[in-house]
């Protein structure tokens, strides 16, 4: 049976349309036997629909901004900070990319104009890139789909491809994995997207087959909830089922234990912190 030992992407109240403190993910994780937890926040249009696309409010974000004060070992959990960035355009470009930032969080001006998703992504450990609005993509063929998710991995802080499965975008699968074997980075299997979808149905089908491929060509994946609440931290199940029955190697699983979630970190270039 495939282990896995760390949910490395999960959300808290401030998505808005979760349900949970960081401290409440953290216990369902030690709970759960979890080694390691990554929260994994909402960085989209959800948090503020209405809010000015090219300057940004920074006190909106400040949920980002303080990470640094939570501990990296809780309650016998190591805790990473991170972001789930929607992917908005077909050349790759991922929310708040596009939005200045021109004043701090007290309204004073910051000593050089940045974009909100640098100043976000600078207290990031990782982030994941994920397809949550589809209307830009209207239309799109494979060859623009598939340039749309190299163009998000190769942005800067960006570990793991999320839910391409269910997104709904049709892209070359072996090309996309292909890549994201070289570059060290990461495909997500999420749980999520699979527990309430018909195993015959089109998400279920699309999941297990960047699995597949990601086993013939040897890319890593992670296993997450993508919990919205407590009680869903650790719930991966229907991910579990769908790659044994495929006899998925677990060697592949980045997230079967703490250290080797780490190792891919470090893997894709990315600064391991010290727990």
């Amino acid at each position: 049976m495939l282990e896995n030992r760390c949910d490395v992407h999960t959300h808290t109240i401030f998505s808005r349309h979760a349900y949970s403190t960081v401290r409440e993910n953290v216990l369902a994780a030690r709970d759960a036997g979890y080694e390691l937890l990554g929260v994994t926040d909402h960085f989209s249009d959800m948090l503020y629909p209405d809010a000015d696309l090219t300057h940004a409010d920074l006190r909106d974000y400040q949920h980002f901004l303080n990470t640094a004060g939570w501990p990296r070992v809780w309650e016998g959990v190591r805790l990473l900070r991170g972001a789930e960035a929607d992917i908005r355009s077909l050349d790759g470009r991922l929310y708040g990319q596009d939005v200045v930032v021109e004043r701090d969080i007290i309204g004073c001006p910051v000593p050089r104009a940045t974009t909100l998703y640098d100043r976000v992504a600078a207290g990031c450990d990782y982030v994941i890139a994920s397809v949550h609005y589809q209307g830009f993509a209207a239309g799109a063929t494979i060859a623009q789909a598939t340039d749309m998710y190299l163009g998000a991995l190769a942005q800067p802080k960006v570990l793991v491809i999320g839910h391409a499965g269910r997104a709904g975008i049709p892209f070359d699968v072996p090309e996309l994995v292909g890549e994201v074997a070289r570059q060290h980075k990461l495909i997500e299997i999420n749980a999520h997207s699979l527990e309430a979808r018909r195993r015959e149905g089109r998400t279920w089908t699309s999941c297990r087959k960047i699995a597949e491929t990601c086993a013939e060509l040897g890319c890593q994946i992670v296993i997450s909830s993508d919990a919205h609440i407590c009680a869903g931290v650790g719930a991966v199940d229907p991910s579990l089922e769908m790659l044994e029955e495929i006899h998925f190697p677990q060697e592949l699983v980045a997230t079967r234990s703490a250290e080797a979630f780490l190792a891919a970190m470090a893997a894709a270039g990315l600064v391991v912190p010290e727990f």
